[in-house]
């Protein structure tokens, strides 16, 4: 039995395309494991705690080695519990828009929170840096209002490229992903036909996600 975490970064719910792909793959994925544990996380609903102040101050005293002072300690009680919310999983289903050629702002703001020193990865001069979140996986589905798969687009897309790199800095390099594009720029019968593409898809990675990689 394995531990689902299903992160949603778009507020358009059931306009969501990005969401709807991800809802297909969820369902199949569920059918085929129902013992399986899913939490839901929307972002944009979810309490996120600004990382600034105290909190910052508890991060490089970490990085530094030092010890904390009480009012840090408190402040970084609050990271360590967003933290914990992300590390339970064994695997990880994420619905993310693309906004301004990156993600949204509230997907960085909880990368921001959970990749930390000590809790996802580690550095040391000998190895340099090193995931600790080895031995999990992720599905993405991606939406683009345009489309970037040409040689000519592709630098505009900060969205898979930085989220593939954060993510296998932490240690998920296991990572599968459907990308629906473009949901805007030549119209909604084109949209419709590339949704209906991306489900598809979607619902036959799920049959591949199956143990947890090792």
């Amino acid at each position: 039995m394995s531990n689902v975490l299903y992160i949603q970064a778009s507020p358009r719910g059931e306009r969501s395309k990005s969401i709807a792909v991800a809802d297909a793959f969820l369902d199949a994925y569920r059918a085929a494991h129902p013992d399986d544990n899913v939490s839901t996380l929307n972002l944009f609903q979810a309490d996120l705690m600004p990382f600034s102040g105290l909190a910052l101050d508890a991060k490089y005293a970490i990085l530094h080695g030092q010890e904390h002072t009480p009012e840090q300690l408190a402040a970084w009680r609050a990271t360590e519990e967003i933290i914990a919310g992300f590390t339970w999983a064994d695997k990880y289903v994420l619905a993310v828009p693309m906004w301004n050629f990156g993600i949204p702002y509230r997907l960085k703001q909880y990368l921001d929170i959970i990749v930390q020193p000590t809790y996802t990865f580690a550095y040391s001069p000998e190895d340099g840096y090193t995931g600790l979140l080895t031995g999990k996986r992720a599905f993405i589905a991606y939406a683009r209002g345009g489309e970037y798969a040409a040689p000519e687009a592709a630098g505009f897309d900060h969205q898979k490229s930085y989220l593939d790199m954060i993510l296998s800095f932490m240690g998920i390099t296991d990572i599968c992903s459907v990308v629906i594009e473009p949901t805007l720029m030549a119209g909604p019968q084109v949209a419709a036909e590339k949704l209906t593409a991306a489900i598809s898809q979607a619902k036959q990675l799920a049959a591949e996600f199956q143990s947890v990689a090792v």
